[in-house]
C-alpha cells in the first residue's frame, strides 16, 4: 500500500520505544476523578447534549449511573444505543456534539461535563459476565450486509438483535472498517478496536466472510436474489487524486494508506519516515497524518491548505493536537506542482498562494516551495467505481460519488439499503455511521414485517 516509500529510511529506534508514543491521547478517568466529574452533571430535563448526539445516547442517566456506582448500568445505557460507544467515547469530537451543547459550557464556568471521558470511564470499566442484550426470537430471515466497517457492523448487530441471522461480507481481512485501518494509532490504542468488534460479534446469529470484494467476487444482484435484504456499508475506499504530473512518483502516497499500515505494522521501527513531510488536506485524517508521521521520526512537519484555518474540516481540537505536536500549518496554498529530484523521487512540493475574489478562490501567481522527502495526500476519498459496477447496482441513484437514500437509508431499489460514508448527505463521522447502520436495521426489520404481514 505504500511501496512508493520502500526508498525512506526506516524509523529510528525500536518498536517498543515508538510504542510509547502511541499510547491513549488523553489519560483515562480514575474512580474517582469519574465521582467527581459525574457530580457536576446536573442532569437536565430533556438534556441538550442528548439532543447533540447522533445516536442519541441518554448521556444524563448513564453519567448519573456513574455518579450512583452503577457502571455497569451506565455501560448498558450507552450500548443500547451506540454498540461502537467504547471507539466513539474516544475519537467522536464530543467537542463539537454533546460537550458543545453540554449547559456547563457556558461563560461562567467554560468548562463542559467530560461526557466523552466519563463515557470512556463506563465501557472500560464495565464486566458483562454474557453479552448485556439478548437476541429476540428468530425470525428465519437472512440480511446481507456488504461492509463491516461501523456502520455496517451496527446494522448487523442490530438485525441480530432482533432475530435475523446476517452474513457480513468484508473485502478485507480483518472487521472494523476505519476504527481498524484509518484512526489514528494513538486514539484507538493496542488491539482495542477488534475487541470492540468481538464483543459485538458475541451476541451471536452474524457470520463474517472475508476477502468479499463487491464488483470483483461479489454482486449486488447476486445479493438481492439470495437474501431478504441488502445493506451496503461500502465506506469510501478510493483516494482521490492530486491531478498533478508526477503523482505516482516514489515519496507521494494517500495518508490512509500510510495510516492503514502504520495500524497494522507488527514493528513500528519498519516503517519508512520521512525527514521532511508535507501532508496536503484539512481533515481530522491530515491531522492524524501529520502527527503520527511526527511521533515516527519526522523531523519537519507542514499541513498544508488551500482555504484558511476556520475553513478547515478538522475540528479545533484537532488543529490543536497538530500544533501541540509540532506541526507547522500553512493555509492559502494550493498544489501546483510536484518536484522531483534527478532520479524521479519526491523532493518537494510547489504551492500557488491562494486568495478569495468574489467568494470564490483564485490564485495569486506567487509561488511557494516546501522541501520535503514525502508527501501524503488527505484530500478526501470517494467510492471505488468498480463496486458498484454490475447491471442492478448501476439502477442506485447517485448524488456525485455517493448513494442517494430517503429518510430510512433505503436507495432506490427495493429491499437494498445504505448508509456509513457512501451515502448522502453524511458528516464522514464514526458515531453517524453507527446510527446510520442502526437505523437502516430498523428499517429493514420493519419492512420485512410489513411484507410479512401483507
Amino acid at each position: 500500500m505504500i511501496e512508493s516509500l520502500h526508498h525512506l529510511p526506516p524509523a529510528a529506534g525500536t518498536h517498543g520505544a515508538l510504542s510509547e508514543r502511541f499510547t491513549d491521547l488523553a489519560p483515562a478517568l480514575t474512580a474517582r476523578q469519574a465521582a467527581i466529574e459525574s457530580a457536576r452533571c446536573l442532569y437536565c430535563y430533556d438534556a441538550p447534549c442528548t439532543r447533540a448526539c447522533p445516536t442519541g445516547i441518554d448521556v444524563a442517566s448513564f453519567i448519573r449511573n456513574i455518579h450512583e456506582g452503577n457502571v455497569e448500568g451506565a455501560a448498558v445505557n450507552i450500548l443500547k444505543q451506540n454498540i461502537f460507544g467504547g471507539s466513539c467515547s474516544r475519537v467522536c469530537p464530543t467537542e463539537i456534539l454533546c460537550e458543545d451543547a453540554c449547559v456547563r459550557n457556558d461563560d461562567a464556568e467554560g468548562q463542559p461535563v467530560k461526557i466523552g471521558l466519563l463515557q470512556r470511564h463506563a465501557i472500560d470499566n464495565a464486566h458483562f459476565a454474557d453479552h448485556p442484550f439478548r437476541r429476540a426470537p428468530s425470525t428465519g430471515r437472512t440480511i446481507a450486509v456488504v461492509g463491516a466497517g461501523p456502520a455496517g457492523l451496527s446494522c448487523a448487530h442490530r438485525l441480530a438483535l432482533l432475530g435475523h441471522d446476517v452474513v457480513v461480507f468484508e473485502a478485507r481481512d480483518k472487521a472494523g472498517g476505519l476504527n481498524e485501518y484509518g484512526i489514528a494509532k494513538y486514539k484507538l490504542p493496542g488491539d482495542f478496536a477488534q475487541r470492540e468488534v468481538d464483543f459485538l460479534l458475541s451476541i451471536g446469529g452474524i457470520e463474517i466472510q472475508y476477502g468479499r470484494i463487491l464488483g470483483s467476487n461479489l454482486h449486488l444482484q447476486d445479493l438481492h436474489t439470495r437474501y431478504d435484504a441488502v445493506f451496503l456499508g461500502l465506506g469510501l475506499g478510493a483516494s482521490r487524486r492530486l491531478g498533478l504530473t508526477g503523482e505516482d512518483a516514489p515519496g507521494l502516497a494517500a495518508a490512509v494508506d500510510y495510516i492503514a499500515t502504520l495500524r497494522q505494522a507488527a514493528d513500528l521501527a519498519a516503517l519508512p519516515v520521512p525527514k521532511r513531510a508535507v501532508v496536503i488536506g484539512a481533515g481530522n485524517t491530515a491531522v492524524d497524518m501529520a502527527v503520527q508521521i511526527g511521533r515516527l521520526g519526522a523531523e519537519d512537519v507542514t499541513l498544508v491548505y488551500r482555504r484558511g484555518v476556520e475553513a478547515m474540516s478538522a475540528t479545533g481540537h484537532e488543529i490543536e493536537i497538530a500544533k501541540t505536536n509540532g506541526v507547522r500549518i500553512r493555509t492559502w496554498a494550493a498544489p501546483h506542482e510536484i518536484l522531483l529530484d534527478a532520479a524521479g523521487r519526491v523532493r518537494g512540493m510547489r504551492f500557488e498562494e491562494t486568495r478569495l475574489e468574489d467568494c470564490r478562490l483564485a490564485g495569486t501567481g506567487a509561488f511557494i516551495d516546501i522541501a520535503a522527502d514525502a508527501v501524503f495526500k488527505a484530500i478526501g476519498q470517494h467510492m471505488d467505481g468498480d463496486a458498484l459496477s454490475d447491471l442492478l447496482a448501476r439502477e442506485l441513484e447517485r448524488e456525485a460519488d455517493k448513494i442517494h437514500v430517503d429518510a430510512r437509508f433505503r436507495t432506490k431499489l427495493p429491499g437494498v439499503y445504505a448508509g456509513g460514508d457512501c451515502v448522502a448527505p453524511g458528516q464522514d463521522l464514526t458515531v453517524q455511521a453507527v446510527q446510520h447502520g442502526k437505523l437502516a436495521a430498523l428499517a429493514i426489520h420493519d419492512d420485512i414485517l410489513s411484507k410479512a404481514e401483507a
